[in-house]
């Protein structure tokens, strides 16, 4: 897997938006013919040679040190999300034997799924690196139930947000939610680039869909651990939750998001119309039959 191209246009646009302004620099002559910082700048700012910066920015990390890999991300200002991004770039452009591994269908354990119904004052459900939902307790289904109205399993975010038109109305600002997921899907792929399910669902998306198309070239990148979300539902109106994500120790890769109503909001009381609701709704979860974390060819 050479991952080179990722690489080289991840730096390019990280540099070509910092101005020498703001990178401290003085800005010599008026007619710059690229956007940001030029290459020279970059390895001025990080303390390599230009020649060894060029390299790297042609795709060349594979054993680069990580003292060079942090001077690159102080020199272009990462955040914690495109730090995190260099460095498992960085790693996947060292391993050369690898296999690009076959499409998989992720299951969740019994037991976690029994976590997930033991939840019952809050919407919550498992997902993995790409955006499927493996596993959701009632409240999940039912504040997800534009996602789990599509037959196609598992359900997926992405799909949902690009492919569906519910999305617009279900998302309040679309446009956040379309940058966040492409963010997200970004950031996995540089974790694990040998996921051909991942390249499969970035391929199937960019073939329909031109707004996904024009984010996924764009190579941002973002974390998803905490914050608010914000949704229209389609049957108790607008909701706000807290979330959180939870690593699954046991079962890497995948993730449980937990979206908590403020006490005493119009939010919590709209939480419990939608359990009412999704107590007369059939189970849309995918069966627990042959759970399991691991990977399935």
């Amino acid at each position: 897997m050479d991952n080179r191209n990722e690489i080289r246009e991840f730096l390019a646009s990280r540099r070509a938006r910092i101005s020498p302004d703001q990178a401290g620099l003085p800005a010599y002559g008026g007619n710059r013919r690229v956007p940001g910082l030029r290459r020279e700048e970059v390895a001025l700012l990080a303390g390599v040679s230009v020649d060894y910066y060029i390299r790297l920015e042609r795709g060349n990390l594979g054993g680069v040190s990580e003292s060079v890999l942090e001077a690159l991300a102080r020199a272009l200002q990462l955040d914690e999300a495109e730090h995190a991004h260099l460095f498992d770039l960085a790693r996947a452009a060292g391993t050369t034997t690898a296999p690009r591994r076959a499409p998989r269908q992720q299951r969740i354990r019994p037991s976690v799924q029994f976590t997930l119904d033991a939840i019952t004052g809050a919407a919550a459900f498992v997902r993995n690196g790409r955006l499927d939902i493996l596993g959701a307790n009632k409240l999940g289904e039912a504040l997800y139930s534009d996602l789990y109205s599509d037959p196609q399993r598992p359900v997926n975010h992405a799909r949902f947000t690009f492919l569906n038109p519910r999305a617009a109305a279900f998302y309040p600002d679309w446009n956040r939610a379309a940058n966040d997921t492409v963010a997200i899907l970004r950031a996995e792929s540089g974790r694990d680039p040998y996921d051909r399910g991942l390249t499969d669902l970035v391929g199937e998306l960019s073939m329909r869909s031109e707004e996904f198309r024009t984010r996924w070239a764009a190579h941002n990148v973002r974390q998803h651990r905490t914050g608010l979300k914000h949704f229209h539902h389609p049957v108790v109106g607008d909701v706000h939750f807290m979330f959180e994500a939870l690593d699954l120790a046991a079962d890497p890769g995948l993730s449980m998001l937990i979206y908590t109503a403020e006490p005493g909001s119009a939010t919590e009381e709209k939480l419990r119309l939608l359990g009412s609701w999704a107590a007369t709704q059939p189970q849309q979860s995918q069966p627990l039959e042959k759970a399991s974390s691991t990977d399935e060819a």
